[in-house]
């Protein structure tokens, strides 16, 4: 059974003890920014299973490597743009290995056509390095 990992699953007190940290901390990481728990009608945090991965990122961040919260907003920021890159990638070889880029066209003239990027579908992995 597969579930929406963006989905909302859990309120504040829920993901507070999952993490072992006070609730006013995920309000403050809320309040700088560094996560964005959706709200019900009422107005309460609910946090998804990608939430609470963030927030797990941002305490390994902070408690095991040592880095203040401007450097943490830092890196989670880059993360976030190279995870859109890397799909803006996926979609780009898609792209061309379904538009048979690279194939020799007979009605014109049977060149092949120049891809605008080689990779083999082996060479691009997922990027997770927290």
């Amino acid at each position: 059974m597969t579930t929406d990992r963006g989905k909302p699953l859990y309120m504040i007190g829920v993901v507070a003890e999952m993490l072992k940290v006070h609730p006013q901390t995920l309000r403050f990481y809320e309040k700088k920014g560094l996560v964005r728990p959706s709200r019900t009608e009422g107005q309460t945090r609910m946090y998804s299973a990608e939430d609470v991965e963030e927030i797990a990122r941002l305490l390994r961040l902070t408690r095991d490597l040592g880095v203040n919260l401007a450097g943490v907003e830092i890196i989670l920021k880059m993360r976030r743009r190279m995870l859109d890159m890397q799909k803006q990638i996926e979609d780009l070889v898609a792209y061309v290995r379904d538009s048979g880029a690279g194939e020799a066209r007979p009605e014109r003239g049977g060149a092949p056509r120049e891809a605008l990027v080689r990779a083999a579908s082996g060479q691009l992995g997922p990027v997770d390095l927290f």
